[in-house]
């Protein structure tokens, strides 16, 4: 059950727990499959391609297995060797595009050399794009227009709606129990502006009536922009990069990145140590936005099978 809090910098920030989230995330899904199921006599299907033996990626792809699984899903798999053609992967591919069974698909990236990943992503069917990067997709967000959202992007603002609310998750908490936040006033800053995460972030936060900066190695007095900012988003890949005067005192920080230190620790964008005291709601890196993503590429292969069937969910 839910649980009503108040937060603020004064008292400590409210740490954004990406894991509990995603359970709440995992909860509401499983519903959506139980209602998709008994309206098409089938669940929905998340189609996975790995190619190669990348360490990182397998580990990806084994979490984003068990999410659906334990959701309802079923989960068609494909794994490939590095070495494989490009015909070899487009023939996969195309072989899910027309299974009809299949309404997600996830090319696990990056793809070992030689194999451009952008040009696979636009070879699946924009319907079945479990990720959101299709560009077909992408168009259709910066039209607002329903489409499936890139998966971080999706689950930070997620994240955002817990910081701005006053629910304390609970053990049966669902998102229908958390409150759309509106941003209308508020100032967001991105930091990064690649196509996977810092530009779909920003038209996401445009969605909600912010007012969005996107900042990056070439904006002048990074400091000073980030500092303006009720909300920063923190997306650019340089550990700890953010800093406490980075901040305004009560803001809301986002860290998306996660970087791997030369001692094997993992920390994000933001000097979480640093910034925590004087924010109002933080991300823990690991921990935070990362289970989210996992979470909302589940969610998205839900909503296209919703979609493609007619379904009101």
């Amino acid at each position: 059950m839910s649980q009503r809090t108040s937060h603020g910098a004064a008292s400590g920030p409210k740490i954004l727990d990406g894991k509990t989230l995603s359970r709440a995330v995992a909860r509401t899904v499983t519903a959506h499959v139980t209602t998709l199921s008994s309206k098409i006599n089938r669940a929905p299907g998340l189609a996975v391609i790995l190619v190669g033996e990348n360490p990182a990626s397998k580990t990806y792809v084994a979490s984003k297995h068990r999410f659906a699984k334990e959701c309802g899903l079923e989960t068609f798999d494909s794994h490939l060797p590095a070495s494989v053609t490009r015909e070899e992967l487009a023939a996969v591919i195309e072989g899910y595009n027309h299974n009809d069974k299949v309404d997600g698909i996830l090319l696990q990236l990056p793809l070992p050399a030689p194999l451009d990943g952008s040009e696979f992503v636009r070879m699946i069917a924009p319907e079945k794009d479990a990720d959101g990067l299709h560009p077909a997709n992408q168009g259709l967000l910066l039209q607002g227009a329903p489409a499936p959202r890139p998966c971080t992007p999706l689950g930070v603002m997620t994240m955002l709606d817990l910081a701005m609310s006053d629910i304390t998750l609970g053990e049966t908490t669902t998102l229908a129990d958390l409150p759309r936040a509106s941003l209308a006033g508020k100032s967001a800053v991105v930091i990064g502006r690649s196509q996977l995460v810092g530009k779909p972030m920003g038209f996401l936060l445009l969605e909600r009536n912010a007012t969005v900066t996107f900042a990056h190695s070439k904006t002048t007095d990074l400091p000073g922009v980030c500092r303006a900012a009720d909300i920063v988003v923190a997306a650019v890949g340089v550990p700890r990069l953010v800093k406490r005067d980075w901040v305004k005192p009560g803001a809301i920080v986002l860290d998306v990145g996660i970087n791997r230190l030369p001692d094997g620790k993992l920390c994000g964008d933001v000097d979480y140590d640093d910034v925590a005291p004087v924010a109002s709601a933080i991300t823990p890196v690991p921990g935070g936005v990362g289970p989210m993503t996992v979470a909302m590429l589940i969610s998205n292969t839900v909503s296209n099978c919703a979609r493609r069937n007619g379904v009101v969910l």
